[in-house]
């Protein structure tokens, strides 16, 4: 599965029908990306980071139950408010709006990279995931 594409699908469909899919595509790269795939050790770093209630949230999203709700504000903490000012801008849309198709994507995203043990291949295999160990220790 493209989680780009799915998260670049459901960006669109809550930013409305007049937005560019190449466009999203590269705004959400940037965001959240490491090239065309997600950067998973990245997002998982910075929301351990966060203390006690990001860490659960986290933990709901790698795991087969259901997602926990991310808030705007945690969206915002976890990619960087100049980062979301500026692709709100290069979208032609509010941070508003950006921040809440990323509540709904970034959730999925990261729950559909770990579902059937597709994680590993999602941080860049067994190199990648030792690359995020180090970060921890």
């Amino acid at each position: 599965m493209d989680l780009m594409k799915m998260g670049t699908d459901m960006l669109m469909a809550k930013l409305g029908g007049g937005a560019d899919a190449g466009g999203v595509q590269s705004v959400l790269s940037g965001l959240i990306g490491d090239g065309d795939q997600m950067d998973i050790a990245g997002m998982i770093g910075k929301l351990q980071g966060e203390g006690g209630g990001m860490a659960d949230m986290l933990g709901s999203w790698l795991g087969d139950g259901d997602n926990a709700a991310v808030s705007a504000d945690q969206v915002r903490d976890m990619i960087g408010g100049e980062k979301i000012t500026a692709a709100a801008q290069q979208l032609g849309t509010d941070e508003g709006s950006l921040l809440s198709g990323l509540q709904d994507a970034l959730p999925e995203m990261v729950n559909q990279a770990s579902s059937g043990g597709s994680l590993l291949d999602s941080v860049g295999g067994l190199g990648g995931l030792a690359g995020m160990a180090k970060k921890f220790l």
